[in-house]
């Protein structure tokens, strides 16, 4: 398996690039706004964090949706009474134990896997793994091929078959892309949190916990180390971003 990363020498030019025009065309029918610079283009990413986010699912409130509402209302998803077809970068599911019936409910979204199988099949290199762990898809090289969604274990991506509209400029997105959840990387590149953390913890559930795996004084990794965390599919050994502990 290859892992790719990206290149910041090609991001720094594409950044310099978005800012010629205030508009882009990426393919037939595909529009896409300006992509807002989260950061100074010379503060590399680098390898030194991993972001990661620890999820209880003993404190995940069935029939809560908080974190769901939090991620569309922050990058501008809406949805077209379409529930097949709709974009979902977060969505809330249920395990049901087979012998005991008992019901967990929890959210899922992209695991932002240290090695995703999306940007190993993607032919354009549009899937990408930051260098700080985020895993990402550039709109503007996104062909539509759904190679990753088709890869991802976890059905974590969807594809836009509708007209954008109201996009917000740090969460560009288009007609006939790949779309997943992002971390809020706008909001983490200038010190933030996830919106769907801030909303868990609004609601106080504080089933949620965003920081950096390799911190060993970082809240997430206090609370792993002291009552562990499960990888979802950790057979595939892709050593995902998300852990979760209840299940």
């Amino acid at each position: 398996m290859i892992e790719k990363t990206i290149n910041f020498s090609r991001r720094v030019f594409v950044e310099k690039t978005a800012t010629v025009a205030a508009a882009v065309t990426i393919a037939p029918g595909v529009f896409l706004h300006q992509v807002a610079q989260a950061k100074p283009a010379d503060q590399a990413v680098t390898s030194a964090v991993r972001w990661g986010m620890l999820i209880d699912t003993n404190k995940c409130a069935t029939g809560c949706t908080a974190c769901v509402s939090a991620c569309n209302e922050e990058n501008g998803i809406q949805s077209h009474d379409r529930p097949a077809t709709d974009q979902q970068w977060i969505r809330k599911v249920k395990l049901r134990d087979t012998q005991t019936g008992h019901i967990t409910s929890l959210p899922m979204m992209c695991q932002h896997c240290e090695k995703p199988p999306c940007v190993d099949v993607c032919p354009t290199g549009a899937s990408m793994k930051r260098e700080d762990g985020i895993v990402l898809v550039d709109k503007h090289i996104c062909i539509g091929c759904r190679y990753c969604m088709m890869a991802c274990p976890y059905k974590a991506r969807s594809f836009a078959h509708e007209t954008v509209t109201d996009q917000k400029d740090y969460a560009p997105r288009g007609k006939g892309t790949v779309e997943a959840c992002t971390l809020c990387v706008h909001r983490v590149d200038e010190g933030g949190t996830p919106a769907c953390v801030e909303a868990c913890n609004a609601a106080e559930h504080g089933a949620m916990i965003f920081g950096d795996l390799k911190d060993p004084e970082s809240n997430i990794s206090k609370e792993l180390e002291k009552h562990g965390g499960t990888q979802l599919r950790a057979d595939l050994r892709l050593n995902t971003g998300v852990r979760y502990q209840g299940i």
